[in-house]
């Protein structure tokens, strides 16, 4: 049996997570000393990598959940986690093409700046363009300019 620290520690798991986990089911619920402090087997610990790893590659706690239902059902059909693993792939596929297209976005801003002394900025024109930077597609090489506030 360990403290709350040391599963903290062997399992990588800050302690508030821990008391999170356990608050949402992902673990049961710790077993508690007479004075009240929890107490963790190594099947706990083990529990908790597991969570970490899947937290690692970006599982939402409700796949996780289904995770560590599968994990723990020794007779699950392997095809019920290929497919969370799969959807979640494609859920990865998805982020990445947008990080790319906001990259894209932004460098193509970045270009369009001269970066020196003068006040007009095409990366601060861009951001408060009505659509925002990424209306305009880099191949367009142009940037949105928003409108100019009248002076006052």
């Amino acid at each position: 049996m360990m403290n709350i620290g040391e599963a903290a520690s062997t399992s990588g798991v800050s302690a508030k997570m821990i008391r999170h986990y356990e608050e949402l089911g992902l673990l049961p619920e710790a077993r508690r000393t007479e004075s009240g402090y929890r107490q963790y087997q190594q099947a706990d610990v083990h529990t908790l990598r597991f969570i970490r790893h899947s937290r690692d590659l970006g599982f939402s706690l409700s796949e996780i959940a289904e995770l560590v239902s599968l994990w723990q059902n020794r007779r699950r059909p392997s095809r019920q986690v290929k497919a969370l693993a799969e959807a979640h792939i494609k859920e990865l596929e998805q982020k990445a093409a947008e990080i790319l297209a906001m990259k894209s976005a932004l460098e193509h801003l970045v270009h369009c700046c001269h970066g020196d002394d003068r006040p007009e900025c095409p990366i601060l024109d861009g951001l408060a363009a009505e659509g925002g930077a990424t209306d305009d597609a880099p191949s367009k090489r142009r940037v949105p300019v928003a409108p100019r506030r009248p002076a006052h």
